[in-house]
């Protein structure tokens, strides 16, 4: 089947863009999930830079279907596209279709705009040092707003990035974005396009077609998994071959920090110095090698001779 330049460029560099897009903002929601607290700047950075892209790289798909047309010229429009102006992208949408945002949400888009064109050049300023770090102050300022509440920075009262915060902040990002996205189905459909489908078991699925904005559900079944492993009296392949690896001698005085390091690995990476420090005692490579093999992909367990194969 051939295609035209513009079909082409709709359908597929833009269907490629919702995949980026969903990706940015999915990141952005895991980096808040793992935030424990709001002492550590480069934290919120990491979600409102992600956040930022993700949310432009969308508008500009919303954008390009609505006003894009034959007659139009290309190079003009195109340079309109080079913008970090949220809301202006935002407005542009909402000259052409109904978008429902409230004061809140509108004040978020406004500190993403600012945040991507300049509040994340601030510290390289000198100038910086004189003031608090308006990324953060501003993102805080927000949430205390949303929440009626206070976020204490200072590391000994900090105040916990707890499961109310960020149903807030998944409710905040998730009504911008479906609104968005609902944008872009629809114009994708009117002009026989395929642009708003996502793969599944991608980021953007669970962002765009399954609505998620929280790791609540995720981080849940983690320990759920733990919990059926550890109690599940069946056997299968799969637990023998666990079963036949001599463990290492972990201390199991600290259990539990094995479990955090499990959920957040990133934030107990000093849990690797017992591990490198056993290994540098025994290391047996052929050892490594069978551990290795577990949660990789197109691995049986169930065989005929009760080995796993690849």
């Amino acid at each position: 089947m051939s295609y035209t330049p513009e079909y082409f460029w709709k359908n597929f560099r833009l269907g490629t863009e919702i995949q980026i897009s969903g990706a940015f903002i999915y990141n952005a929601l895991y980096f808040f999930d793992q935030m424990e607290h709001f002492c550590n700047d480069e934290e919120i950075f990491e979600f409102l830079y992600n956040t930022s892209v993700g949310l432009e790289r969308l508008e500009k798909i919303a954008v390009i279907l609505l006003e894009h047309e034959a007659a139009i010229n290309q190079d003009d429009f195109e340079k309109s596209l080079i913008t970090h102006s949220h809301l202006d992208l935002l407005n542009r949408i909402k000259e052409k279709k109904e978008i429902n945002l409230g004061k809140i949400h509108n004040k978020f888009i406004q500190l993403l705009s600012n945040f991507y064109k300049s509040m994340r050049y601030n510290r390289y300023n000198l100038s910086s040092v004189y003031e608090p770090n308006k990324d953060a102050h501003e993102f805080i300022n927000l949430i205390q707003e949303g929440l009626n509440i206070e976020i204490k920075t200072d590391m000994i009262f900090a105040t916990a990035n707890d499961e109310n915060i960020k149903k807030f902040i998944g409710k905040l990002v998730g009504k911008i974005v479906t609104q968005i996205y609902q944008v872009v189905k629809e114009e994708s459909r009117n002009l026989n396009l395929y642009t708003y489908e996502t793969a599944f078991n991608s980021k953007a699925y669970k962002i765009f077609m399954c609505e998620e904005f929280t790791f609540q559900k995720e981080n849940l079944f983690k320990k759920e998994i733990l919990i059926h492993l550890l109690n599940n009296k069946e056997e299968s392949g799969f637990i023998e071959f666990i079963k036949s690896i001599e463990p290492i001698p972990l201390d199991m005085g600290d259990v539990h920090e094995y479990v955090k390091y499990l959920l957040k690995p990133h934030k107990n990476i000093q849990m690797l110095d017992e591990l490198e420090s056993i290994y540098e005692d025994d290391f047996d490579k052929e050892r490594m090698e069978i551990v290795e093999v577990i949660g990789k992909d197109n691995v049986s367990f169930e065989s005929e001779d009760e080995d796993f194969y690849t």
